[in-house]
Formats: C-alpha cells, structure tokens, sequence
C-alpha cells in the first residue's frame, strides 16, 4: 500500500517519479489565467485568517459544503471566520472522489507544512498552527515560494488598470502581473447591464458611445491601453459563438451599417430581433478577434457554461456563487465559420479554445487542427481541462485528446482559473498527472525511454511553452 499523498503521489511508474521530480518540481509557473484581485496583489496582502484565505470567494469550495448539508451562513454568511473553516473541515472528509480533497491537503502541504488530513478532530490544531504561520505570507511571499513567473488577470475594458501600474512601478516583485482584456459585457448586447457598461467603457476612452464608430474607437483606445501595461490575451466567456453575417451574408459594409441600426435601436430602447443581436455579437467577436491579431495577442475563448441557474440563490447571493453547470450547446458549424472569417481575412490570432463540456473536447481538437499555420508552434490550442474538468479524469482526457489530434509537446499547460492565491499547488498536480501519463507510455513501451527528450517535453508543457506563447512579439 502507497503512503498517503506522499512524495509520489500519483506516480505510478519510476519513470514518472524521475521526471516529476527532476524535470517538472522546479518549473516556475506562468498561471496565464485567474481571478485573483489586482488591488490585493498591489497592496501585498496579508491574510488574517485561515478562512479568509481559504474560503472566501472560493465557489468550488461552497458547493461542496452544500452538497454536504452546511448551512449558508457558514459559507457566504456573517459567521465567524473559525466557524466557517469547521464547517468547511466537516466537509472534507466526505470529498474523497472529488479534487478539492486532494488540492485541500496539497494546500496544507506546501504552505503550513501540515500532513494530517483535515477533519473535525483535527481542525482545531490545524486552524492553531496556521493562524502562527500564517503572518509569513504576503501575497508577494507566496508568488516567491511558488516561482510565480507570472499571472493574467480578469479585467473590464473600463478597468484603469492602475494596481496594475503600482505593481510595475514599485518593482516589489519578480512575478509579473498581466491584465487579460475581458469585454464580455460589451458582447452581450442582450444582457440587461449592457448600455451602462457602454457607458462605463465611454468614460474609461473620454468619449462617449451613441454610435458603431465611437464604440471600436473606445474599444481600440482600451485595447492600446491594456497592451502598454503588458496585456498579452484577451478572455471571453461565451455559452456559444455566435454567427451572423449581414442579411445578404456578406461581411462587409452592409454588415456593419445594420450592426450599427441594432446598436443605435438598444441604446434608444428600442426592441430588436433576436437575429439582429446575434449579428452585432458576431461582428464585435471579429472585430476584437482581427485587433488582438494585430497585437500579437492571444485570444482565449471559454465555452459552455449557462450561469446561475438558481434564480431564488441569484437574488440573494448575487452572480459567481456557485450556482454555474455545464452548458450542452452544439457548436462545431459556428466556431468553425467564426475562425474561418478572421483566417480568411488574415486576422486569426493565436487562440485557446476551451469548453466546459467534455462532449466538445474532440470537436474543438479537430476543428483547430484546420486552423494552425503562421510559423507558431501550437498557434491554435486545445484549452487546459477547466472548471468542472479540472480533476484527473479530466486533465489526463484532455491531454489525451490533444495527443491523438495535434501536438501535446506544444501544449501550453495549466492555468488555476482561482480567485484564491492558495491554488498554486493545483500546478504541481498537473504537473504529477502529465508525468503519470508520460511514465506509464514509457513503461508500457509505447514511447521511446529518452529521459532528455521527455524532461524537456515536461518542462515545456509545465512552464516555457507558456512562456514563448505569451510572450511580446518582439521576445525572444
């Protein structure tokens, strides 16, 4: 019998243990897409407990203590932060099957040094020691012991962007701090936020939106703005691509004057068919598409999910609490025509495409295949198994999946998706799934025993694939 969650944890084969740990361990990370909160990085945070740390704004976390009965006030309520983490360390015994079972002993790992398994009987002393330790770590402590390379943010096209200059500026950190453009609500034309998030984006360029033209122009001021303090990729959270050209299908100036009459008629509260919507997000999705194009961007475009789906929970706990499922759209014909109008105008940017559904794995694998070129190694890519699929099941199937249908040397790996600057070891568990996956085609004879040339693969795909990818135009 294995020990518990020991130094080979999840390595299998003697193969897989000597790449983990002599190719993989000592990687840096470049965790190229989270939630974590800029003005918390640029004050350096420090954490005053536990929970805090821990739980707060952690959704996944919350889920899990529901499904287990907690009640919400030990979870989003007003009890006390020890009280929270007990009812969280109740919780934890009954996840085995799930990640965060693993990713929560990880976390005591790697941070407090603790090695007991967290439940009722021990939180007590858990919660005692770290509450000792926790003072050594700010935010900056943390990126140090982790070799937190660097880190994309989520931020609004109206965002100043300003934590982020402070952190530039006060050069207190090795770990670079990258914004992420996220103009999701500027696409959605039909979402009831929408006219006023045009005005906050107005106000942000110092012009204000009341036709087509003055909405690209403040789009291309943001965008210059977000690239002169490091943006290196746009985000997009999507249930589906749209696809709608000009009612003649054509994709030129027709398009754009009635992508301008559907703009004009929202803005005046006029109503507008459902076609017309579809249009204006297709149109605003290229134009964004051929501008970070033009950037050396990358685009990322994130799939499938249908957000909060329990309207009594909405209301009282307001968006992004834990009420977001797996979406089942179809979506081969649209992203498909999608790709190939910016690929046939030359305005294709380098492009992950992920989808919260595992049923989309191989038909996004497939399509992107069509669309490489350009000279760049992995130029389209297959997104790292997200949200709901961020367990081994999930990250070996689309690694596997990438395997049969493109380049898995050319992958560019892990990212936390985490508003919670604990996740880092979610890297390491990548990390020691990818080194499984490698150990065992080794042993099993399917790939060549060459340890240079695996090492070098597991240190691409943990760390400098992202690196090059992400990288400047101009680095090298």
């Amino acid at each position: 019998m294995k020990n518990y969650m020991d130094k080979d944890f999840l390595l299998t084969t003697k193969t897989a243990q000597r790449l983990y740990h002599e190719a993989a361990a000592e990687e840096p990370i470049f965790d190229y897409h989270c939630h974590l909160i800029p003005q918390e990085i640029a004050d350096n945070r420090r954490f005053p407990d536990l929970a805090s740390v821990w739980l707060g704004g952690d959704h996944y976390k919350w889920r899990a203590m529901r499904a287990n009965g907690i009640a919400e006030r030990f979870i989003t309520g007003d009890a006390e932060p020890y009280e929270k983490f007990l009812a969280w360390a109740k919780t934890v015994p009954y996840l085995m099957g799930n990640p965060l079972y693993h990713w929560t002993h990880l976390e005591l790992q790697r941070y407090f040094d603790i090695y007991e398994p967290l439940d009722e009987e021990s939180a007590p002393e858990i919660w005692k020691y770290a509450q000792e330790v926790l003072p050594r770590f700010s935010v900056y402590d943390i990126f140090k012991k982790f070799r937190v390379y660097a880190v994309g943010t989520t931020d609004d096209p109206a965002d100043t962007l300003e934590w982020h200059e402070q952190i530039a500026a006060a050069k207190a950190t090795e770990t670079h701090v990258l914004p992420s453009f996220r103009p999701d609500k500027i696409i959605n034309i039909d979402k009831p936020g929408f006219v006023a998030a045009l005005a906050r984006l107005g106000a942000a360029a110092g012009k204000p939106i009341g036709a087509l033209g003055d909405l690209l122009e403040a789009l291309q001021s943001r965008i210059d703005h977000f690239d002169a303090r490091g943006c290196r990729a746009s985000d997009h959270g999507l249930e589906y691509i749209p696809f709608e050209l000009a009612r003649d299908g054509s994709a030129g100036s027709q398009w754009e004057q009635e992508v301008q009459t559907t703009l004009v008629k929202v803005l005046a509260g006029e109503p507008v068919d459902a076609r017309s919507l579809e249009s204006y997000k297709t149109f605003m999705l290229y134009f964004l598409g051929s501008q970070y194009h033009a950037r050396g961007w990358v685009m990322q475009l994130h799939l499938a999910a249908i957000r909060s789906i329990n309207s009594p929970a909405l209301r009282l706990l307001g968006p992004d609490t834990g009420f977001d499922a797996i979406h089942d759209h179809r979506i081969a014909e649209n992203l498909s025509r999608f790709l190939d109008l910016l690929q046939s105008q030359g305005q294709l940017p380098k492009t992950i495409l992920y989808s919260l559904n595992p049923k989309d794995c191989y038909t996004l694998g497939s399509i992107m295949g069509c669309f490489q070129g350009d000279g760049i190694p992995g130029k389209m890519q297959l997104g790292s198994a997200w949200w709901f699929l961020d367990h081994r099941d999930g990250m070996e199937s689309q690694m596997k999946i990438l395997g049969n249908l493109g380049l898995l040397s050319r992958f560019v790996g892990m990212l936390t998706d985490s508003r919670s600057f604990l996740s880092y070891p979610r890297h390491e568990y990548f990390r020691r799934i990818l080194c499984h996956i490698l150990g065992t085609w080794v042993e099993e004879g399917e790939v060549p025993n060459d340890f240079k040339r695996l090492s070098t693969m597991v240190q691409d795909i943990s760390f400098r694939n992202a690196q090059r990818y992400f990288a400047s135009p101009d680095h090298t």
